[in-house]
């Protein structure tokens, strides 16, 4: 069984607890917002989750070993390719923007981190060119709430080829609550957010229901599972099984 664990509610300020949801939600929802200019998107991130995703990336990160092959995929503007790096791990970075991959650049050049990370354009299907078990971890950081349900199939099958027999998978992604009182405070929230991101990009993000049953399927070991206090966002650690047959 996994371990599965819900963000203390001591660890949540004083206050309306939908306004707290609220601002967290638009972490996820005005994310493509801050797309459009990247050189704001990781203050935005971190000043609209009050620091939260930050605890994320780091929590993530710690399972990742010095001298392991990682690949980050929608590595953005590289907060977890930066941190993967500074465990000691040699990184590949993929991003469809090739702003945020610029802004990667020039932060691993900051932190003299260069020769560890190498960044590529490149999106998910075309993964089918990576080499078999290249890698010992991967890593997706609020990637699949803007994939397609194919595209999220294709990308954990993918990684799971791209995986090493025992290599670690590490997610954290917007979810769609389980409960029901939780799931309903959800969408209230949620609607006039995604109403407001369509208007200013014309585009949005689609929060995965039941993500890790949707890993399980693809084969993967979830060992650990982390939500927040309203089940929006979740954080898996799953790993690859030894066997290269699909786990029944």
């Amino acid at each position: 069984m996994p371990t599965i664990t819900w963000f203390e509610i001591a660890e949540v300020p004083p206050g309306p607890i939908i306004f707290l949801q609220s601002e967290q939600q638009m972490s996820y929802v005005l994310m493509k917002t801050l797309e459009s200019s990247p050189s704001r998107y990781d203050r935005g991130i971190n000043l609209i989750t009050l620091g939260r995703m930050s605890e994320v990336y780091d929590r993530l990160a710690s399972h990742i070993k010095n001298g392991w092959n990682v690949i980050d995929i929608g590595c953005g503007t590289g907060a977890m390719a930066l941190r993967a790096a500074r465990h000691g791990a040699r990184v590949v970075g993929i991003d469809v923007n090739p702003q945020m991959l610029e802004i990667a650049s020039k932060r691993l050049q900051e932190m003299r981190l260069s020769g560890s990370v190498e960044l590529r354009e490149q999106g998910v299907a075309e993964l089918s060119s990576e080499p078999t078990a290249q890698y010992d971890a991967a890593t997706c950081s609020l990637v699949f709430s803007e994939l397609t349900e194919d595209e999220r199939v294709y990308t954990l099958l993918e990684l799971r080829r791209l995986l090493k027999p025992g290599g670690l998978l590490l997610i954290a992604s917007e979810t769609i609550p389980s409960r029901f009182f939780r799931r309903l405070l959800y969408w209230l929230v949620r609607i006039p957010l995604v109403m407001l991101t369509y208007v200013l990009t014309q585009t949005s993000t689609s929060a995965v229901k039941n993500l890790p049953a949707m890993v399980g399927e693809a084969g993967f070991i979830v060992e650990e599972i982390r939500y927040s206090w309203l089940g929006d966002l979740t954080e898996l650690v799953c790993r690859n099984p030894k066997s290269r047959e699909k786990k029944r």
